[in-house]
C-alpha cells in the first residue's frame, strides 16, 4: 500500500495496544516509524530495473525477519525513552506494527515475498487497489481522534473503531473479488473458452469496479482477454476484449532469465512484445490496462535478451480522464 496507509495503520496499531501506557503521541509516532520501515527497500538499487521490482518486498517484508527485528526496534524506543518497565508491550506493539505492513501488502496485487527465508514464493490476493480512502481514511480519522483527544479520553476507542472498520473493509475487498470472479469463470464457460488463469483487481481507488484478465494454459493460444466487471452490474453479460500475449516469443525466449523471472513473480501474467528498435520487451499484465502498464520492461535485442540490464518503460494512463472513465462506468454499466 501506499506510503500514508502504511503510516496510518503503523500508528493506529501502535496506539492501540500501548492504550494509556504511555503518550498517545509517543505511540502513534513509534508506529509511523515502524509501519514505514519495510518500504525502505526501495532505496536499494540492484542495478536492473526488473530485479529492483521483483526484489521489492522482500528480506525486509519477511515475517521471518521483522519478528527478529521488533526486539531490538523495542529496546531502542524503552532506552530513549525510559519506559524498560514497558519493554514487553512494546516489543508487542511493534511486532504487530511490522507486520501488519506487509499483511496488508499482500492484500495487492504486487507480490508480497512473506515467507523469506523458507520461501520466494510473492503473495498477493489483489483484492485492494493500492490506493484507497476507504481503507485509508478511518485509519486517519481514528488517530487523529487519539491525537487531538485528551490522554485516556474517547480518542482511543475512535482509534479502534477506525482500525475494527477498515479491517471490515478489507473483508468486503475479498467477498466482493470472489463474486467477480465467479461472474467471470461462469462467462467464460458460456462462451466455450478453455480453462484459464484468471487474474481479479479493482480498478483504482474502490472496490466496486473491478478488472479480470484471463490468459490461456495452453502456451499456442495467441490471445489473453481482458474484461471490466462491476459488482453493480447485475445480469449484463461480460465483454471480454481479446488481446495478443506474445505466444511465439513466450516459447522462443520463455526461459531467459528475466523473462522466467517476471513470469514467475507475475504468476504467468506477462506478454512479450517486440519492440520498434528491435528489443524483446516484457510487460506485467497485473497493473495497469491494456494498452498501459506501469511495468514494461525493454530486454535487450532479440539475439541476445537478458544481454545487457532491464530498462523500465512506463505507460501509466493520464489520471483525470481515468478517473471519469471510472466513474462513468461505475455509474452506467
Amino acid at each position: 500500500m501506499d506510503s500514508l496507509t502504511q503510516i496510518a495503520l503503523g500508528s493506529a496499531v501502535a496506539v492501540a495496544v500501548m492504550g494509556r501506557r504511555t503518550s498517545v503521541r509517543r505511540s502513534a509516532a513509534w508506529g509511523a516509524v515502524a509501519g514505514t520501515l519495510p518500504d525502505l527497500d526501495v532505496l536499494v538499487d540492484h542495478g536492473d530495473a526488473l530485479l529492483d521490482m521483483v526484489l521489492h518486498r522482500a528480506e525486509s517484508h519477511s515475517l521471518f525477519y521483522l519478528t527478529l527485528l521488533a526486539p531490538l526496534l523495542a529496546g531502542l524506543v524503552c532506552r530513549l525513552h525510559r519506559e524498560r518497565a514497558l519493554f514487553r508491550r512494546w516489543w508487542l506493539a511493534l511486532w504487530l506494527v511490522l507486520l501488519t505492513h506487509p499483511l496488508l501488502d499482500a492484500m495487492t496485487v504486487y507480490g508480497t515475498q512473506l515467507l523469506l527465508p523458507f520461501t520466494r514464493h510473492p503473495f498477493g490476493v489483489g483484492s485492494v487497489f493500492i490506493i484507497d480512502p476507504a481503507y485509508t481514511l478511518p485509519l486517519l480519522v481514528g488517530v487523529m481522534a487519539a491525537l487531538w483527544g485528551r490522554e485516556g479520553g474517547p480518542g482511543l476507542r475512535w482509534n479502534l473503531a477506525g482500525l475494527v472498520l477498515s479491517t471490515a473493509y478489507l473483508g468486503w475487498s475479498v467477498l466482493a473479488q470472489a463474486h467477480v470472479e465467479q461472474v467471470a469463470r461462469a462467462s467464460l464457460q458460456a462462451q466455450g473458452l478453455a480453462a484459464q488463469r484468471l487474474l481479479v483487481t479493482p480498478m483504482p481507488l474502490q472496490t466496486l469496479l473491478w478488472r479480470v484478465v484471463a490468459v490461456p494454459e495452453d502456451p499456442a493460444d495467441p490471445h489473453f482477454r481482458e474484461a471490466f466487471v462491476s459488482v453493480l452490474d447485475g445480469s449484463r453479460p461480460v465483454d471480454w476484449a481479446a488481446h495478443d500475449r506474445g505466444a511465439a516469443l513466450m516459447v522462443r525466449h520463455g526461459s531467459a532469465p528475466p523473462v522466467a523471472r517476471l513470469a514467475a513473480f507475475s504468476h504467468g501474467f506477462v506478454k512479450l512484445a517486440v519492440t520498434a528498435d528491435g528489443q524483446l520487451r516484457i510487460t506485467d499484465l497485473r497493473m495497469g490496462r491494456e494498452p498501459e502498464y506501469v511495468f514494461n520492461f525493454d530486454l535487450g535485442p532479440l539475439h541476445a535478451v537478458g544481454s545487457v540490464p532491464a530498462t523500465q518503460v512506463s505507460e501509466r494512463p493520464d489520471f483525470g480522464p481515468a478517473l471519469r472513465e471510472l466513474w462513468r462506468r461505475l455509474r452506467s454499466p
